[in-house]
């Protein structure tokens, strides 16, 4: 297996989760520069810059606000100093059946992603139902990013919507003699508003049990494109842009925004298998998402001013 960070892929491995002879270290790759170009012209970042740097830089918080904010959302700042985007945006699923011990696993019976041949979630379904918990792949596809893959055949290009598949084991279409070399993120000729609002049981490090990505295009002080996209419901990033399309040609107020947020979480569908009630999870859809495009559309967050706990991870840093 490759390796860069590490920081998914050594504690899967000290639990067994992997089977692996060798590690192929991509530290000696030259990636180029971290960051280039900007919201006008577009712009790249490399799959080898650090989470850290992501989060901090000054060209992605003014152009992709939303990456900066899942970015610095990541788990311990220790951690965002040596993950990668590329490492977290192939974060493997997770599970609650699947990230445990090989001594709890083998006691609770092995399921279909590892040793075992049924879906412990669902043991009549023929696929794994693990949990997509990238914080960054929903905020790619809701930027309309394409990921640069570089293979023994050459390199290509796919856009980040079509790079993962709603399946909890073969997760991506990427090839294993691939690795991503970059995120492309398109240019913006308008003026474009995005953020990434997450939701943990402890704000200091978890994993996503949530995950809201929205982007909005403004001319003329309208919405002219709205898209979006959820983590951590689903075994892949789940696009809503076609419920935010009542946004288009308006200038989003609170109401609209409410009904619009009440909508958008029916694509939403939880399982009892990561942290906290699934019932509850599937409730807060609709708060987050109703946060996140308060905060796009500069509206006052609920409940007057937000603590700490509860502003976007990035704006807390950048203080």
């Amino acid at each position: 297996m490759f390796i860069a960070g590490g920081t998914d892929l050594l504690p899967n491995l000290k639990r067994r989760q992997f089977d692996v002879t060798s590690l192929i270290s991509l530290n000696a790759i030259d990636w180029g520069p971290d960051v280039e170009g900007d919201a006008r012209t577009g712009m790249k970042i490399s799959a080898g810059a650090t989470l850290h740097e992501i989060a901090r830089h000054r060209m992605v918080l003014a152009g992709y606000r939303a990456l900066s904010q899942a970015c610095g959302a990541v788990s311990t700042p220790q951690i965002r100093y040596m993950g990668t985007l590329g490492g977290n945006l192939l974060v493997d699923p997770r599970c609650n059946y699947y990230n445990q011990t090989q001594a709890w696993r083998k006691a609770a019976g092995f399921c279909m992603k590892k040793d075992g041949d049924i879906c412990l979630v669902a043991p009549s379904s023929p696929r794994c139902w693990a949990v997509s918990s990238s914080d960054s792949a929903p905020v790619a596809v809701a930027l309309n990013a394409e990921l640069t893959l570089q293979g023994v055949a050459g390199s290509r290009r796919v856009r980040a919507a079509d790079f993962y598949r709603d399946d909890g084991i073969e997760y991506t279409t990427r090839r294993p003699d691939e690795v991503v070399r970059a995120v492309n993120l398109p240019r913006t000729k308008l003026t474009m508003t995005s953020a990434y609002w997450k939701l943990r049981r402890r704000p200091a490090f978890d994993f996503p049990i949530l995950g809201v990505a929205v982007a909005l295009d403004w001319e003329d002080g309208a919405v002219s494109a709205a898209r979006g996209a959820l983590g951590a419901v689903g075994s892949r990033p789940v696009e809503i842009s076609t419920s935010l399309d009542p946004l288009v040609g308006k200038n989003p107020d609170e109401e609209l925004i409410a009904a619009v947020a009440e909508a958008s979480d029916k694509r939403s569908r939880p399982l009892d298998n990561t942290d906290l009630n699934h019932y509850w999870r599937k409730r807060m859809t609709k708060v987050y998402i109703e946060r996140a495009l308060r905060d796009v559309c500069g509206l006052e967050p609920l409940g007057g001013r937000l603590s700490a706990q509860l502003k976007p991870v990035a704006e807390i840093g950048a203080r």
